[in-house]
């Protein structure tokens, strides 16, 4: 059988687990927000008309941060039509999605929802068909106590406290010529810049992310940050990243070493922020916000031209199977190996539109084989991330070439003792031997061995099937003498705990 190796040792670090690396998306698109989170009439619907059977899947998930209204449906978006009392609120065209947008959830059903699932708000402002003067209009009255007219507007909509969002996206690709608002990398660097310094200039503590690119295939890729960032640089704290995986033309091999392309593209952009931060003769570091990444069966898709006029469609509702949830589970792992840079990751989207959890409408809600690696995950990776370089067989791929077999990492949290490791077999022919080098931790022992496998690697969840697929306990793991050795099988997403003390 083929051996993998790697060493544990807290002396060997990334940086520390950013709790919102855990994050996820809310967009008005498709089923996402109505008869996804938000569908009153329910038979589980709160007085607010929040989904509860959604809300305790959120919070079993472990999301920490939820970046809202979008996506492509900001770059169209009037964020006053979602205020104020629903009988008034107008009916609109969503240009991004070609749907019917009835604004009856808008900001303030979306802070309520976010304050009972416990999660982070992450605003995102218009800067497609909008501008900067509507930025700060939104800012105004999501965040200023009281005394000027936004902020006594919201007061009279029903709430009194500012919602004091921290973190703020300022636009969404606008990169991509399917964006309302498309724009060259220096338009948009100029009205990101200007954005931002009237932003840092209401609150300088703001938190801001820039638009890159929407994803690492695009013509402007890489060349498109640089512009941006030398406008922007001073005003703002992130630069956005978004990446989609998928199978194609049947190469699943390539597929399953998706996570390559996406330690390429962070070690890219990394490269790029930093590039301009010297040209700029800059202390300041600029991080990276991962706020859209998922698996999505894009070729499923007919393009927004095969969408009709309608409000909440059933739109790219795709279901997941279990080699899906392993690529899932190498693309956190990635996210994870560079916590020094990577500091908000928000996997696209919640629910029904290629999500972690679907929904029946007046009927129930279930786990998709992708939420699984993702809930234990944010559940157990806490402290620091250990840097962990394997000794693997290799995969050949037709996209990437030569991969490891073996992509890993570890997490250590001081305060706990605990180890957690995280390891997935990509080689779908076969299983894999890892052995790990734990004489940094004398003490260790097993406290939980989770397996995410099974022999049919197509097998899914349905609604009649909610759990034919989940991780399973394996019992009788041990560590001795100074390490631990587990079987890997095939296609296959692995968690193991360590009590070290």
């Amino acid at each position: 059988m083929p051996t993998a190796r790697l060493t544990l040792d807290p002396a060997f670090r990334v940086g520390t687990v950013d709790r919102r690396l855990f994050g996820s998306f809310v967009e008005h698109m498709g089923r996402c927000v109505y008869t996804g989170i938000y569908e009153p009439g329910h038979p589980t619907a709160d007085e607010d008309g929040f989904r509860t059977d959604v809300l305790d899947l959120v919070r079993e998930l472990g999301v920490t941060v939820v970046r809202y209204p979008g996506g492509n449906f900001v770059s169209n978006h009037r964020w006053e039509d979602g205020v104020g009392p629903r009988e008034t609120r107008p009916r609109r065209l969503d240009l991004a999605w070609r749907s019917v947008e009835s604004n009856a959830f808008g900001l303030n059903e979306f802070m309520a929802w976010a304050g009972k699932a416990g999660v982070e708000p992450m605003m995102a402002v218009n800067l497609g068909t909008r501008g900067t003067a509507e930025a700060l209009d939104l800012l105004e009255y999501t965040n200023y106590p009281a005394g000027t007219a936004l902020s006594e507007l919201r007061r009279s909509h029903g709430v009194d406290k500012p919602h004091d969002v921290r973190m703020w996206c300022l636009g969404n690709e606008l990169d991509g010529p399917w964006q309302m608002g498309h724009k060259t990398a220096h338009e948009y660097g100029r009205i990101a810049a200007e954005t931002a310094r009237a932003m840092k200039r209401f609150d300088p503590s703001l938190e801001l992310v820039a638009c890159g690119s929407s994803n690492a295939h695009i013509d402007t890729f890489a060349s498109w940050e640089a512009t941006v960032l030398e406008h922007t640089y001073d005003f703002v704290d992130y630069v956005s990243l978004h990446a989609y995986y998928e199978p194609t033309d049947g190469d699943t091999d390539s597929f399953l070493a998706s996570a390559a392309e996406m330690d390429r593209m962070i070690a890219s952009i990394t490269a790029t922020a930093d590039h301009v931060g010297a040209k700029l003769r800059s202390n300041k570091r600029i991080r990276l916000s991962f706020d859209e990444w998922n698996v999505w069966y894009q070729s499923r898709f007919g393009g927004e031209d095969s969408l009709d006029w309608r409000p909440a469609p059933e739109l790219i509702e795709d279901e997941y199977d279990v080699t899906d949830a392993v690529v899932v589970g190498s693309l956190l792992i990635t996210l994870l190996r560079h916590a020094d840079r990577v500091g908000a990751a928000c996997q696209a989207q919640l629910a029904n539109v290629i999500a972690p959890v679907m929904t029946r409408p007046e009927g129930p809600a279930w786990r998709q084989t992708i939420f699984h690696p993702f809930a234990r995950t944010a559940r157990h990776a806490r402290g620091t991330v250990l840097r962990v370089e394997p000794d693997s067989p290799l995969v050949d791929t037709a996209k990437y070439g030569e991969v490891p077999a073996l992509w890993a990492t570890a997490t250590h949290d001081e305060g706990t003792g605990e180890v957690v490791l995280f390891a997935v077999n990509r080689d779908r022919a076969h299983p894999l031997t890892l052995t790990a080098d734990l004489r940094a931790f004398p003490a260790a022992r097993v406290e939980e061995h989770l397996l995410l496998h099974d022999t049919d690697a197509a097998a899914s969840n349905t609604a009649d099937r909610p759990d034919r697929v989940r991780p399973r306990r394996i019992a009788g793991t041990e560590a001795g003498d100074g390490g631990l050795t587990v079987e890997l099988p095939p296609v296959s997403w692995t968690m193991i705990r360590l009590a070290t003390r």
